[in-house]
């Protein structure tokens, strides 16, 4: 598709400075992190695509918030603002505070999934499932199989595979399933966006037998934008609209605010039952601290109400999905494969057809990032066999398919993630001078 730029609905009211080390230098940089992206310093890195989690710049009105965050221990002003605002965006009674998305899950899965032996998701993010493992059971992934193929385009790639969910449900017994979880947008698939359709039929499966359904909102104002665009029926709806359509088939939710809302820190758990939030209230005091304060600080906090709100203006959406497509514009110019449709808040390289003389086990999207950061200093992440781990059912490394368990197709794929932070990404990190130099490679 032809690149077209949407520009910046901001203005930029503060730099800040950045080098660009020379090949010899980030060759000797790599080497001494060995070769794990995640090890290098910051000011190594010139672009930092890694991730969009807490990476993006809070506007002047969340910085006003900060002056005024109230650092009370219990009961601070800015903790009602929050749920005031918390309410009326996700229209879920019940709101507790956590100091980022992992810490909702830890509080919230244990409950859930107690006695339980399987979690089932459209698929579990790699803290998702690491916290359903550490509850005892087992994660599932149910994608459609319109996710496995990179290629192909597909409105709603993140989708739930409705039919497979209802057969691993008789197969494994409903009485073993502890939860349906559905991640919007569904990241391990690429930032792929989830219709209201399916949202609406996972969660009536969910509850025909009688099984909690959540959703792992972590982007789920980019997923509203999605359905705002692409889902017949909701295109006169605003985004707010959107999100009370699909919370409203949710039990319960847990939220990374590091995306969407825009935040540097911050994380919420919303429900519908009083007995449930009574036992989340109970292990966020554990965990995070008092009820009122959740593991923050009144000024983040603060921020956070404001973000919750600024992160679905509608004007601002189009310009962060319209980042990707022009950066995903950019790699159909050279040939680069990458999960079509793009995503909302990343581009993800498919490294198996980029680089075919890898094998899953010797991790081509961890190989990709590593070139990636020695050619122009660019750090990048894998989405694949190497963040996945080994598989539960045996030591051998996960093969990496968007469903990395015994229940999915056995094709094993890899995606280099290069997601853009939002608010501090301009024209120029999008026209990388290197782009031209990553082209599909067969040579062994």
């Amino acid at each position: 598709m032809k690149p077209i730029y949407i520009p910046e609905p901001f203005r930029i009211k503060s730099v800040e400075p950045l080098k660009l080390l020379t090949r010899k230098e980030r060759e000797e940089k790599i080497a001494a992190a060995n070769y794990n992206v995640f090890s290098l310093a910051a000011s190594d890195v010139y672009i930092d695509l890694l991730t969009d989690s807490g990476t993006g710049a809070m506007s002047t009105a969340q910085w006003a918030g900060v002056m005024v965050g109230d650092e009370s221990y219990a009961g601070a002003e800015s903790y009602y603002k929050l749920q005031i605002s918390a309410q009326e965006v996700f229209s879920m009674p019940y709101i507790q505070i956590v100091h980022q998305g992992r810490a909702a899950e830890k509080v919230l899965l244990p409950i859930l999934l107690e006695g339980k032996k399987y979690a089932i998701a459209n698929m579990h993010f790699d803290t998702t499932r690491a916290h359903v493992e550490l509850a005892g059971a087992r994660a599932i992934d149910c994608v459609v199989p319109e996710a496995l193929d990179t290629s192909a385009y597909f409105d709603f790639k993140g989708n739930m595979d409705c039919e497979k969910l209802e057969s691993l449900i008789h197969e494994l017994g409903a009485e073993n399933v502890g939860v349906v979880i559905m991640t919007i947008t569904n990241n391990s698939a690429g930032g792929q966006p989830v219709s209201v359709e399916n949202i609406r039929k996972t969660a009536e499966i969910a509850h025909k037998y009688q099984i909690p359904f959540m959703i792992d909102a972590a982007r789920c104002a980019e997923n509203a934008y999605f359905i705002q665009q692409r889902e017949a029926g909701y295109r006169d709806l605003s985004i707010e609209k959107i999100l009370h359509l699909c919370f409203e088939n949710a039990d319960c939710f847990t939220m990374s605010a590091k995306k969407d809302a825009i935040v540097n820190m911050g994380g919420l758990i919303g429900c519908r039952d009083k007995k449930l939030f009574e036992a989340i209230k109970q292990r966020t005091i554990s965990f995070e601290g008092f009820v009122t304060y959740g593991g923050m600080s009144g000024r983040d906090i603060e921020a956070l109400a404001i973000g919750l709100k600024e992160g679905i203006d509608e004007n601002f959406l189009r310009y962060r999905i319209g980042q990707m497509e022009y950066l995903a514009a950019r790699l159909d110019e050279a040939g680069i494969p990458y999960q079509s449709p793009v995503g909302g808040h990343a581009v993800f390289v498919d490294a198996k057809k980029l680089l075919p003389h890898i094998p899953y086990y010797q991790f081509p999207a961890q190989a990709l990032a590593v070139e990636l950061y020695l050619e122009a200093g660019i750090r990048a992440c894998d989405i694949g066999s190497f963040l996945l781990g080994n598989d539960p059912a045996s030591p051998s490394p996960a093969a990496s398919t968007r469903s990395p368990i015994s229940t999915s197709s056995p094709t094993p794929s890899a995606t280099s993630r290069n997601a853009p932070p939002r608010s501090r990404a301009t024209r120029s990190w999008k026209s990388p001078r290197s782009s031209a130099t990553l082209r599909p490679n067969s040579a062994p």
